[in-house]
Protein backbone atom coordinates (compact mmCIF):
# COMPACT_ATOMS: atom_id res chain seq x y z
CA UNK A 1 0.00 0.00 0.00
CA UNK A 2 1.62 3.32 -1.50
CA UNK A 3 2.74 5.80 2.19
CA UNK A 4 -0.63 8.33 1.43
CA UNK A 5 -3.47 5.67 1.09
CA UNK A 6 -2.00 4.03 4.59
CA UNK A 7 -1.39 7.60 6.22
CA UNK A 8 -5.19 7.26 5.99
CA UNK A 9 -6.41 4.28 6.28
CA UNK A 10 -4.33 4.42 10.07
CA UNK A 11 -6.33 7.86 10.61
CA UNK A 12 -9.34 6.97 9.67
CA UNK A 13 -9.34 3.75 12.22
CA UNK A 14 -8.58 5.80 14.76
CA UNK A 15 -11.45 8.08 13.73
CA UNK A 16 -13.68 4.94 13.88
CA UNK A 17 -12.66 3.84 17.08
CA UNK A 18 -12.42 7.51 18.84
CA UNK A 19 -16.36 7.94 17.22
CA UNK A 20 -17.35 4.87 18.96
CA UNK A 21 -15.94 5.88 22.30
CA UNK A 22 -13.43 3.40 22.44
CA UNK A 23 -10.52 6.00 23.68
CA UNK A 24 -11.08 9.39 24.34
CA UNK A 25 -9.65 12.58 24.71
CA UNK A 26 -5.88 12.63 23.18
CA UNK A 27 -5.43 8.93 25.02
CA UNK A 28 -4.63 5.69 23.15
CA UNK A 29 -1.90 5.59 20.62
CA UNK A 30 -1.51 3.41 17.11
CA UNK A 31 1.24 2.51 14.65
CA UNK A 32 1.79 0.45 10.98
CA UNK A 33 4.34 -0.99 9.23
CA UNK A 34 5.55 0.69 6.18
CA UNK A 35 6.44 -1.30 2.48
CA UNK A 36 10.03 -0.45 3.30
CA UNK A 37 10.06 -1.42 6.87
CA UNK A 38 10.23 1.78 8.92
CA UNK A 39 6.62 2.95 10.90
CA UNK A 40 4.18 5.44 10.56
CA UNK A 41 2.98 6.42 14.48
CA UNK A 42 0.77 8.77 16.18
CA UNK A 43 2.46 11.77 17.46
CA UNK A 44 2.19 12.49 21.39
CA UNK A 45 -0.62 14.59 22.98
CA UNK A 46 -2.89 13.94 19.84
CA UNK A 47 -6.64 12.50 19.49
CA UNK A 48 -7.61 9.86 17.52
CA UNK A 49 -10.72 11.74 16.35
CA UNK A 50 -8.34 14.51 14.77
CA UNK A 51 -5.20 12.69 13.52
CA UNK A 52 -3.83 15.13 10.36
CA UNK A 53 -2.27 12.04 7.99
CA UNK A 54 0.22 14.49 7.26
CA UNK A 55 1.47 15.41 10.85
CA UNK A 56 2.43 11.31 11.81
CA UNK A 57 5.59 10.70 13.12
CA UNK A 58 7.57 8.76 10.49
CA UNK A 59 10.49 6.21 11.07
CA UNK A 60 12.97 4.55 8.88
CA UNK A 61 14.00 0.83 8.92
CA UNK A 62 16.46 1.86 11.09
CA UNK A 63 13.93 3.37 13.59
CA UNK A 64 15.04 7.34 13.35
CA UNK A 65 12.67 9.38 13.13
CA UNK A 66 12.56 11.49 9.66
CA UNK A 67 9.51 13.60 9.75
CA UNK A 68 6.41 14.31 11.60
CA UNK A 69 5.25 15.53 15.18
CA UNK A 70 7.30 14.02 17.76
CA UNK A 71 5.87 10.18 18.30
CA UNK A 72 4.14 9.05 21.54
CA UNK A 73 5.26 8.41 24.52
CA UNK A 74 4.60 4.71 24.45
CA UNK A 75 6.83 4.32 21.52
CA UNK A 76 8.38 1.69 24.28
CA UNK A 77 5.31 -0.65 23.56
CA UNK A 78 5.06 -0.43 19.77
CA UNK A 79 8.82 -1.35 19.59
CA UNK A 80 8.87 -4.03 21.48
CA UNK A 81 5.95 -5.94 19.58
CA UNK A 82 7.93 -5.32 16.44
CA UNK A 83 10.87 -6.53 17.40
CA UNK A 84 9.71 -9.74 19.32
CA UNK A 85 6.44 -10.50 17.08
CA UNK A 86 7.77 -11.14 12.77
CA UNK A 87 4.23 -11.04 11.76
CA UNK A 88 3.51 -7.37 13.28
CA UNK A 89 2.12 -5.16 10.93
CA UNK A 90 0.22 -2.97 13.47
CA UNK A 91 -0.06 -2.44 17.14
CA UNK A 92 -3.25 -0.15 18.48
CA UNK A 93 -2.93 0.86 22.34
CA UNK A 94 -6.53 2.15 24.13
CA UNK A 95 -7.89 3.37 26.82
CA UNK A 96 -10.87 1.31 26.90
CA UNK A 97 -13.55 1.52 29.38
CA UNK A 98 -14.82 -2.13 29.92
CA UNK A 99 -11.30 -3.68 29.68
CA UNK A 100 -9.65 -1.20 32.02
CA UNK A 101 -12.53 -1.65 34.22
CA UNK A 102 -11.93 -5.46 34.00
CA UNK A 103 -8.35 -5.02 34.53
CA UNK A 104 -9.43 -3.41 38.18
CA UNK A 105 -11.12 -6.54 39.59
CA UNK A 106 -9.52 -9.59 41.95
CA UNK A 107 -8.48 -12.79 40.95
CA UNK A 108 -7.29 -12.69 37.19
CA UNK A 109 -5.15 -15.03 35.80
CA UNK A 110 -2.16 -13.42 35.01
CA UNK A 111 -1.48 -15.67 31.92
CA UNK A 112 -4.62 -15.25 30.29
CA UNK A 113 -6.77 -11.94 31.39
CA UNK A 114 -10.42 -12.88 29.49
CA UNK A 115 -12.59 -15.21 29.91
CA UNK A 116 -13.44 -17.71 27.71
CA UNK A 117 -16.74 -16.38 26.75
CA UNK A 118 -16.87 -16.75 23.36
CA UNK A 119 -14.62 -18.24 20.21
CA UNK A 120 -13.82 -15.18 18.60
CA UNK A 121 -11.64 -13.95 21.40
CA UNK A 122 -9.64 -16.52 21.45
CA UNK A 123 -9.19 -16.71 17.52
CA UNK A 124 -8.82 -13.10 17.63
CA UNK A 125 -6.34 -12.53 20.41
CA UNK A 126 -5.27 -16.17 21.61
CA UNK A 127 -4.43 -15.71 25.73
CA UNK A 128 -4.10 -11.75 26.81
CA UNK A 129 -1.41 -11.56 29.04
CA UNK A 130 -1.83 -9.05 32.04
CA UNK A 131 1.13 -6.85 32.94
CA UNK A 132 1.05 -4.79 35.89
CA UNK A 133 1.07 -1.40 36.64
CA UNK A 134 3.40 0.50 35.15
CA UNK A 135 3.64 4.81 34.98
CA UNK A 136 2.83 5.12 31.34
CA UNK A 137 6.17 5.71 29.33
CA UNK A 138 8.28 4.30 31.40
CA UNK A 139 10.26 1.98 29.15
CA UNK A 140 9.69 -1.13 31.32
CA UNK A 141 6.18 -1.71 30.02
CA UNK A 142 8.34 -2.03 26.73
CA UNK A 143 10.68 -5.11 28.70
CA UNK A 144 7.69 -6.69 29.84
CA UNK A 145 6.88 -7.29 26.44
CA UNK A 146 10.03 -8.23 25.12
CA UNK A 147 9.89 -11.04 28.11
CA UNK A 148 7.23 -12.75 26.55
CA UNK A 149 9.41 -13.73 23.58
CA UNK A 150 6.22 -12.89 21.19
CA UNK A 151 4.19 -15.53 22.33
CA UNK A 152 1.45 -13.22 23.00
CA UNK A 153 -0.87 -10.81 20.27
CA UNK A 154 -2.12 -8.68 23.37
CA UNK A 155 -1.15 -7.91 26.45
CA UNK A 156 -3.49 -5.78 28.97
CA UNK A 157 -2.03 -3.39 30.87
CA UNK A 158 -3.86 -3.21 34.68
CA UNK A 159 -5.16 0.50 35.31
CA UNK A 160 -4.38 1.39 31.97
CA UNK A 161 -5.49 -0.16 28.83
CA UNK A 162 -5.01 -3.10 26.15
CA UNK A 163 -2.31 -3.32 23.74
CA UNK A 164 -2.55 -5.61 20.42
CA UNK A 165 -0.55 -6.26 17.70
CA UNK A 166 -1.90 -8.01 14.15
CA UNK A 167 -0.60 -8.44 10.75
CA UNK A 168 -2.01 -5.13 9.44
CA UNK A 169 -4.22 -2.55 11.07
CA UNK A 170 -7.70 -3.92 10.28
CA UNK A 171 -6.51 -7.38 11.94
CA UNK A 172 -5.05 -5.46 14.91
CA UNK A 173 -7.82 -2.83 14.93
CA UNK A 174 -10.81 -5.84 15.18
CA UNK A 175 -8.51 -7.74 17.58
CA UNK A 176 -8.53 -5.03 20.56
CA UNK A 177 -12.43 -4.32 20.01
CA UNK A 178 -12.48 -7.89 20.12
CA UNK A 179 -10.61 -7.60 23.70
CA UNK A 180 -13.08 -4.61 24.92
CA UNK A 181 -16.33 -6.43 23.84
CA UNK A 182 -15.02 -9.64 25.63
CA UNK A 183 -14.09 -7.37 28.62
CA UNK A 184 -17.63 -5.94 28.64
CA UNK A 185 -19.26 -9.59 28.67
CA UNK A 186 -17.41 -10.49 31.37
CA UNK A 187 -18.12 -7.25 33.76
CA UNK A 188 -22.08 -7.94 32.82
CA UNK A 189 -22.30 -11.31 33.39
CA UNK A 190 -19.76 -11.38 36.47
CA UNK A 191 -21.08 -13.23 39.39
CA UNK A 192 -23.85 -15.09 37.56
CA UNK A 193 -24.00 -18.63 36.59
CA UNK A 194 -22.78 -18.39 33.56
CA UNK A 195 -22.18 -21.29 30.72
CA UNK A 196 -18.62 -20.39 29.38
CA UNK A 197 -16.74 -22.39 26.79
CA UNK A 198 -15.19 -26.01 28.29
CA UNK A 199 -12.04 -27.29 27.80
CA UNK A 200 -13.07 -29.29 24.89
CA UNK A 201 -14.83 -26.33 22.88
CA UNK A 202 -11.78 -24.28 23.39
CA UNK A 203 -9.11 -26.88 22.03
CA UNK A 204 -11.76 -27.44 18.76
CA UNK A 205 -11.59 -23.66 18.89
CA UNK A 206 -8.03 -23.48 18.88
CA UNK A 207 -7.30 -26.08 16.15
CA UNK A 208 -9.83 -24.83 13.66
CA UNK A 209 -8.05 -21.72 13.44
CA UNK A 210 -4.56 -22.16 13.97
CA UNK A 211 -4.32 -19.89 17.41
CA UNK A 212 -1.42 -19.28 19.26
CA UNK A 213 -2.21 -21.15 22.39
CA UNK A 214 0.29 -22.18 24.99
Amino acid sequence: MADVQLREQLCGFAKSLFDRGLTGGNTGNISVRTSDGGLLVSPTGTSFGTLDPADLSHFDKNGVQVSGLKPTKEMPLHSAFYETRSTAGAVVHLHSTHSVAYSLLPHHDPDNFLPPLTAYSIMKLGKVKLLPFYVPGDAAMGDAIRGLAGKRTAVMLANHGPVVAGKDLESAVYAVEELEETSKLALLMRGQSINSLTSSQITQVVSAFNVEWD
